[in-house]
């Protein structure tokens, strides 16, 4: 695999990493240096981390996989989702909870890091060694997380669009779970 390839790949598996982020962002409204360290050092790891899983596990349990890792993503998104446009329409008494924290960031970690799993499997099919690709998948989703992050807070600072910023974000995670299942339902188009 060359480096164009490899870059692009984890552009791509990035993109849901850098999504999530901005409604992350949104939500807080207020983002500490901690929280972007959270957030940012999560989503990296878990991109880095799945294509390892995804290349251990090989084709042997591939069809296994395959066959229900959308759905999980698509759960997974949806529920942080709804949770988001719920909390747009609720006064904000500061008691809402960190997605950088709990199962929320975990939710969030395994949600935009599924894809990746499946480059993990890839690779293993290709007999591509995955350790140098998930590094370079990590550091793309962690720079990409931070800048997420700090756009997103810019978004949720400006108070005429706060509350529609939230709801934006909490949209545009279940629109990237449905994109999940199109994807999965129409492959190649």
């Amino acid at each position: 695999m060359g480096h164009i390839e490899l870059i692009t790949i984890a552009i791509a598996l990035a993109m849901d990493a850098f999504a999530v982020s901005i409604a992350t962002g949104v939500a807080l409204k207020s983002v500490s240096p901690r929280q972007i360290f959270r957030l940012s050092w999560h989503f990296g790891l878990f991109q880095a981390l799945m294509p390892i899983l995804g290349w251990y596990m090989g084709g042997a349990i591939r069809t296994y996989i395959e066959s229900y890792a959308h759905w999980i993503a698509f759960a997974l998104l949806g529920y942080i989702g709804i949770k988001m446009i719920k909390e747009a329409f609720e006064e904000d008494d500061g008691s809402r909870g960190d997605p950088t924290k709990g199962m929320s960031l975990v939710i969030l970690s395994v949600a935009t890091s599924i894809d990746a799993l499946a480059v993990g499997l890839s690779l293993s099919m290709l007999g591509i060694s995955v350790w140098w690709p998930a590094f370079v998948i990590g550091i793309v989703a962690l720079v990409f997380t931070i800048v997420g992050l700090q756009l997103g807070k810019r978004a949720a600072q400006a108070q005429s669009i706060g509350k529609y910023a939230e709801l934006l974000g909490g949209t545009v995670l279940i629109l990237i779970g449905i994109k999940i299942l199109w994807e999965h339902w129409t492959p190649g188009v």
